[in-house]
């Protein structure tokens, strides 16, 4: 026959009774267990004198917990180096100064291996001229990731901190960045998946061959998908100059049309008044295919060229510019409607892109920077 078990509360019951002037024998006798038993449970759930009513059960209990947490020290301890070499001692000074209102400093102090000494002369050290410069350093970071709405990333900060006259690495600057809680926008991309129509190829005079000598030279143009609230997907034609990678022209419709893609023509040779011979490169779009727009090209002197199907490579810089669009503005709004995102896409462009966003392929100059460029040598 197998041992009878008892639970913890059946256990202290007996003995709260016993200590209640109920009798071993008696206790025994009305619930079914050996007085040895009950001496046993007597002896280990009755408080124990001058350990504040603490009996041995739970004594056992806290001496088993305190070898748990020496154990966890000890294994914390042994690891501690290791991660100390990758913290400076003014990141933990600042750690013991936070959580000194929930921990004493001088333990703290101990177990983070702080002299108490260095903790308490940090207030009143005077700060190396290398952490003044890094304060001036993280104020302009802040100021220009300020001013690229969160745009930019280290790189390009790095770059505008370099024709700022500040010498400082990209390193330097990730690092005075992450400390600073700075970094720019990331987000999803979403594109609608067009219907897929049969084609046909033309040339490709293009060839992947991005290189140019001065603005007017290449032109690559595409159409972008916009999503607003009411008006459902709207359309983004854009024109991009392979030289200086400024929009060139552009225009913003409710329907994907000809007309879409002729005014961001007529808008770009407007504004660029280009000599004839530039080649402008599109995908093979119904629109870009059209015999209006093929027309038009022939009365501006352009010579056309096409990406071959299913090569997104053909027109990768324009492809580029419109992801760059998505993650720097569209993905960070929702628009109410077709105004809305067209303002938007003004304020980007126009506002930003072209007069102010700095290209790491042009040396980090503007678009509107390397055009004018061009033009004061021409």
């Amino acid at each position: 026959m197998s041992q009878k078990r008892y639970n913890q509360e059946f256990k202290q019951t007996v003995v709260d009774l016993y200590h209640s002037g109920t009798s071993v024998s008696q206790l025994s006798s009305e619930y079914g267990v050996s007085e040895v038993t009950i001496y046993k449970w007597i002896k280990l759930h009755s408080p124990i004198e001058g350990a504040e009513e603490l009996t041995a059960a739970e004594v056992s209990s806290i001496q088993k917990e305190n070898l748990r947490l020496n154990q966890e020290i000890e294994i914390f301890k042994k690891g501690y180096d290791h991660i100390r070499e990758k913290v400076t001692e003014q990141e933990l000074i600042d750690h013991i100064e936070n959580e000194s209102e929930h921990y004493p400093i001088q333990l703290m102090c101990r177990v983070l291996k702080v002299p108490k000494s260095t903790y308490y002369q940090s207030f009143h050290k005077k700060p190396s001229v290398y952490e003044v410069e890094n304060k001036k350093i993280t104020e302009r970071i802040c100021a220009i990731h300020k001013n690229s709405d969160g745009r930019y990333g280290a790189p390009k900060i790095h770059a505008q901190l370099l024709k700022e006259g500040v010498k400082v690495s990209i390193k330097r600057v990730q690092r005075l960045m992450k400390k600073a809680g700075i970094r720019s926008n990331i987000t999803k991309k979403y594109r609608p998946t067009p219907t897929q129509k049969p084609v046909e190829e033309r040339e490709n005079v293009l060839e992947q061959d991005f290189q140019t000598t001065t603005i007017n030279e290449k032109w690559v143009a595409d159409i972008t998908y916009i999503h607003t609230i009411r008006d459902g997907w709207c359309y983004l034609a854009s024109v991009l100059d392979l030289h200086s990678k400024k929009i060139v022209g552009y225009k913003f419709g409710r329907k994907m049309t000809v007309d879409l893609v002729v005014e961001a023509l007529d808008h770009a040779v407007q504004a660029q008044n280009p000599a004839s011979g530039l080649i402008i490169h599109t995908d093979l779009g119904t629109q870009y295919t059209s015999e209006t727009f093929q027309e038009k090209l022939k009365k501006h002197e352009m010579i056309p060229s096409f990406s071959r199907k299913g090569c997104p490579y053909d027109n990768a810089c324009i492809e580029s510019f419109h992801a760059t669009l998505k993650k720097e503005e569209v993905y960070r709004t929702r628009y109410e409607n077709y105004e809305t995102a067209r303002i938007a896409l003004f304020q980007y462009i126009e506002g930003w892109y072209n007069r102010k966003r700095i290209h790491g392929a042009i040396g980090f100059l503007t678009p509107d920077e390397c055009e004018n460029m061009c033009r004061a040598v021409a």
